[in-house]
């Protein structure tokens, strides 16, 4: 870590995540003097933490599909994912020493399910670079807050303001969740002061308000419990619906977790749309209409009607209690209105929670302003990368992989780009 700030550089790249931190190997190992600053005290913070329950790298599924994802801008993410898609990431951790499997739903880990070991990897082989390629200078507690008049980058350090001039510079900033791990979205407004196109940064992969808040009941007894073997259905705005089965979590206002964060995109823009946004929970995506009705039919004589709803269909606990919670006594008492609701029960959504809890966000620097090697083309030698781009993407390796992927892009545009600017001079002396 170097105490003193160069005032010359070749390449800066602000920004320590995972899009940073390739994009400065990719120049390195072109022999770029690549320094990379960051405002925390270490670099990859979001990077360990989100591989705190198992590190999932990518995903395994055929490239078409997996591209698919990345939804309204899987067009955009396709040549850099061809480029660098979920088969490079594999290679590229073997070539760090860390060995991958394929887990269940096609997610692909490290061997031993941790982050830290490949960070540490990683950060060894960018400061000690085998077989030639330059060392990438790392300078931490250097918190980038936008360009001076002549177009140096301003930091603020414990050593109070610095200047660097950089012949290129890739921002990696990530998006304006988690920003007590680095980040915060303060980067949008430099940006748009300099014409730079940003849409604006939403939640993604996030949890939501249910309208009204559950019942004191409700929130008390189940909030943090999941529901597991269900299903969730939303339609997408051309009238298409979206269907997953898996678990999501009860929260003391509303909802969050896996299947909820899968469909969250669609259930934010409903909500802007809208006002709000419904989704269809199947509490028993394994028994057909036709079987359910005809068990909650089934006379039940002097039992109540949850024992009855638990002896014959298995329904309790966290299931029960949200049936309860959203059917008025008529709908309970009706064995049609019943049953339909066991395998459609409609969940109104009414906004989603703050950003800064969220996994991710979408939104971020527009892709109409940016060339194929993710320079803004109104600023030539500014390139961009990660999460501060304009996509977002469903959590299982996907979001990494595009950051990956974008940092590999935005490494290789800034080594042709120099090249050409230094081919212009030779050719002009």
């Amino acid at each position: 870590m170097s105490h003193h700030t160069p005032t010359q550089v070749d390449v800066a790249v602000v920004g320590g995540g995972p899009a940073g931190l390739m994009a400065a190997e990719v120049m390195g190992r072109a022999g770029l003097a690549v320094h990379l600053f960051d405002a925390m005290p270490s670099v990859g913070r979001k990077f360990l933490l989100a591989g705190k329950g198992g590190m999932n790298l990518t995903h395994a599924e055929a490239l078409p599909a997996f591209v698919a994802r990345y939804g309204a801008q899987a067009d955009r993410l396709r040549p850099l994912l061809d480029a660098f898609g979920p088969q490079a990431v594999r290679d590229w951790a073997a070539s760090l020493g860390i060995d991958t499997f394929i887990g269940s739903s096609q997610r692909v880990f490290p061997t031993d399910m941790k982050a830290a070991p490949l960070l540490r990897a990683w950060l060894q082989r960018l400061r000690h670079p085998e077989g030639g390629g330059e060392p990438v200078r790392f300078h931490m507690r250097h918190r980038w807050t936008g360009w001076g008049e002549d177009g140096a980058l301003i930091f603020e350090t414990p050593h109070g303001p610095a200047q660097v001039q950089a012949h290129a510079t890739v921002l990696a900033l990530g998006g304006a969740s988690w920003a007590r791990l680095g980040s915060d979205g303060v980067w949008v407004a430099p940006l748009q002061a300099r014409g730079i196109g940003v849409a604006p940064l939403l939640p993604s992969n996030c949890g939501f308000d249910v309208a009204g808040g559950w019942s004191p009941f409700l929130a008390e007894r189940f909030a943090g419990q999941p529901f597991k073997s269900v299903a969730i259905r939303v339609a997408d705005p051309a009238g298409q619906p979206f269907q997953r089965k898996g678990e999501f979590v009860l929260t003391a206002t509303g909802v969050e977790g896996s299947l909820v964060y899968a469909a969250s995109a669609l259930l934010r823009e409903q909500i802007a749309r809208d006002g709000q946004a419904v989704f269809e929970l199947d509490l028993l995506p394994d028994r057909s209409a036709e079987h359910v009705l005809a068990q909650v039919a089934h006379p039940r004589g002097s039992r109540s009607l949850s024992s009855h709803l638990k002896s014959r269909l298995g329904l309790d606990g966290i299931k029960m209690a949200i049936v309860n919670e959203l059917l008025d006594k008529a709908a309970l008492h009706d064995p049609a209105r019943l049953a339909a609701a066991l395998k459609a029960l409609p969940v109104t959504l009414v906004a989603a929670r703050p950003i800064d809890e969220a996994i991710s966000s979408a939104g971020g620097v527009r892709w109409e302003g940016l060339d194929a090697g993710l320079m803004v083309r109104s600023r030539p030698g500014l390139f961009c990368a990660g999460e501060m781009l304009d996509w977002e993407a469903p959590t299982g390796g996907y979001l990494l992989t595009a950051c990956l992927a974008s940092g590999a892009a935005a490494g290789g545009g800034v080594r042709r780009w120099l090249a050409a600017q230094a081919s212009t001079l030779r050719s002009s002396v």
